[in-house]
C-alpha cells in the first residue's frame, strides 16, 4: 500500500445498550472543519493561506496533489492539535490522503475566515480480537446519539473479525461520510 493511501471499511453502531469501546480506551475529543482547503494555493512546494504558510510538502505530496483533480480537506483538531488533510476517494474503502500538522495560530487564522461545514465527536480507539485498531465516533451536538466505527486496513482483501457491537456496513456510502453529515448540518442552519 502506497504511503499515501488509506483503505478503511466503515460501520453503524447501536449504542443504546452498553459501550464496551470505552472501556480502557484512548479518548479524544475531536472537531472536523470542511472544506477550508478552498482558501489555500501552493507555491514552490508548500501550502499556503495568502502570505501566511500551512504546511511544506514533500516532491511526492506535491505530485500527487497536483495530479488528482478532486480534494476534500478538513482542518482536525483533535484535543489541541490541528492537522489539514487532503482526501480524494479512489474506490469505496480507498482514498489518498495527504495529512500535515498546524500549528494552533495557523489553525485560528484558517478557521476565522468561516463558518466552515463541521462536527464534533468524541473519539474512542479499540483493539479489536484480530489486532486491528477501530477507531469509534460519538458524535455531538446536532448529531448525538450518532455513533459510527471505522478501521483501517492493510489491503482491501484483509480479513475483519467484526466486533459484537458493530452493526450494519456503510463502506463507501457517501452519504454516511463525516463531510455530507458536516454540509447537511451546515445547509439545515442556513434553512
Amino acid at each position: 500500500m502506497d504511503e499515501h493511501t488509506e483503505i478503511e471499511r466503515r460501520f453503524l453502531v447501536d449504542a443504546r445498550r452498553e459501550k464496551p469501546w470505552r472501556n480502557g480506551s484512548d479518548r479524544f475529543a475531536i472537531e472536523q472543519h470542511y472544506n477550508v482547503g478552498a482558501l489555500l494555493h501552493v507555491h514552490e512546494q508548500a501550502l499556503y493561506l495568502n502570505e501566511v504558510h500551512v504546511a511544506n510538502l514533500t516532491v511526492g505530496e506535491l505530485e500527487l496533489l497536483m495530479g488528482v483533480d478532486s480534494w476534500t480537506t478538513r482542518l482536525r483538531k483533535r484535543n489541541e492539535d490541528y492537522v489539514m488533510t487532503y482526501k480524494s476517494r479512489i474506490a469505496d474503502d480507498t482514498a489518498y490522503e495527504l495529512e500535515w500538522d498546524v500549528s494552533p495560530d495557523v489553525a485560528g487564522k484558517l478557521l476565522e475566515r468561516g463558518p466552515f461545514p463541521f462536527v464534533e465527536k468524541i473519539r474512542y480507539l479499540v483493539r479489536g480480537s484480530d489486532g486491528l485498531v477501530w477507531e469509534v465516533d460519538e458524535f455531538e451536538g446536532a448529531l448525538a446519539g450518532l455513533v459510527l466505527a471505522e478501521v483501517e486496513l492493510p489491503s482491501s482483501q484483509t480479513e475483519v473479525v467484526l466486533p459484537s457491537w458493530v452493526g450494519q456496513e456503510i463502506t463507501g456510502l457517501r452519504s454516511w461520510s463525516n463531510r455530507a453529515l458536516a454540509e447537511t448540518l451546515s445547509n439545515q442552519n442556513r434553512s
